[in-house]
């Protein structure tokens, strides 16, 4: 990460492997990521693929690192309205039900809403104090303080303000660079961060992990469920997609640009769209009319957010209609086109309190 590259800086030479290979060195080596087994490479054959393979795998690592040092936070970052929180007068025994539900290793505390946060609990912190419990309980009843099979000497109604467990976590603005972010959460050994905007209320969230997975990719553990596809066609004429699909590939998919027009200028989500064409939160089962002669029927919603949408295209009759009465459409929709990409500008997630029923991996 302390290489001599620069925003702006010409790329090193890959002629010779020399600077590339050097700097995928050190990136291998603050990532302890294990070089391929040289043994491996050689048995490749004479050919040189294993080599070749080794090679791009390093070169696609230095693009991730340059690709870093020009992230900013809002760009990794989980949005407040999927942040999985608890107050920080939650219980035990409340407390070890969200551990087990999340499947986080650290939760964000606040006082009344997100907006008041106090610090984080750290798993770790959570089961010394229980298991330092259950020890003073064997010792005053007389049985074996090593015995750590009963927590019916454990007050699971006891608030967690008074265990004394809470960490201190950072705070940070959206427009942060992220290998600044990085570098201190290394210094300060702290791992998390939450994103405050320009009135101090908590944006988003921040983990070393989210970082780490700009140069290294998706990092997965066993309880990590795997997602199923952002857009899934249905048949010619309907698909079903999640409502944090990315704009970009719902028109790759539909042939049409859905990022032009006044209602796609500051979102880069169909779930976005949707509220904005609507102007609120549609309900379930509304349909809502989009560009094009295309409908938006919401199958999964709350009060809060769009959750999973399908998008019926027209007719070609009714389609042939349109284009005919509206001929400024005719350029932007015709199947089997590809789409431009839409407005890199990034939306502002919805500002919600609770936590979100599909939570982001930390």
């Amino acid at each position: 990460m302390k290489g001599n590259l620069r925003p702006g800086a010409s790329s090193p030479s890959t002629s010779d492997g020399g600077p590339v290979r050097r700097l995928a060195g050190r990136v291998k080596r603050v990532f302890r990521i294990a070089e391929p087994a040289r043994d491996a490479i050689g048995q490749s054959g004479a050919s040189g693929e294993g080599t070749s393979d080794a090679y791009s795998q390093e070169r696609a690592m230095l693009r991730n690192v340059l690709a870093l040092r020009q992230a900013r936070v809002e760009d990794v970052m989980v949005p407040r309205a999927d942040i999985v929180a608890v107050p920080v007068s939650v219980t035990l025994g409340e407390l070890l039900n969200v551990f087990r539900s999340a499947a986080h290793s650290r939760l964000p505390v606040y006082g009344e809403t997100l907006d008041e946060p106090r610090g984080m609990v750290h798993i770790r912190d959570f089961l010394d104090y229980l298991g330092a419990k259950v020890q003073e309980s064997g010792s005053r009843n007389g049985t074996k303080s090593e015995s750590l099979g009963n927590l019916g000497g454990v007050d699971l109604t006891t608030p967690l303000e008074t265990l004394g467990i809470l960490r201190p976590v950072l705070y940070v603005p959206a427009s942060m660079r992220a290998v600044a972010l990085l570098r201190r959460m290394q210094a300060t050994r702290t791992h998390m961060a939450l994103v405050i905007d320009e009135y101090g209320g908590t944006d988003g969230l921040v983990s070393i992990e989210d970082l780490i997975e700009i140069v290294v990719g998706e990092i997965e553990d066993e309880h990590d469920d795997e997602e199923g596809a952002q857009v899934s066609r249905i048949d010619d004429r309907t698909l079903v997609a999640s409502a944090r699909a990315e704009l970009a590939e719902v028109s790759a998919m539909l042939g049409t640009d859905l990022s032009r027009g006044h209602a796609a200028e500051d979102v880069d989500t169909i779930g976005g769209l949707i509220v904005t064409l609507a102007g609120r939160v549609p309900l379930r089962g509304e349909l809502i009319a989009g560009p094009g002669g295309i409908e938006f029927e919401v199958m999964e919603a709350d009060p809060r957010r769009l959750k999973r949408v399908r998008i019926h295209l027209p007719s070609a009759e009714r389609r042939s209609r349109r284009q005919k009465d509206h001929p400024s459409e005719a350029t932007q929709m015709h199947p089997g086109a590809s789409a431009s990409p839409p407005s890199a500008e990034p939306s502002r997630p919805d500002r919600g309190l609770g936590a979100s029923s599909e939570p982001n991996r930390r």
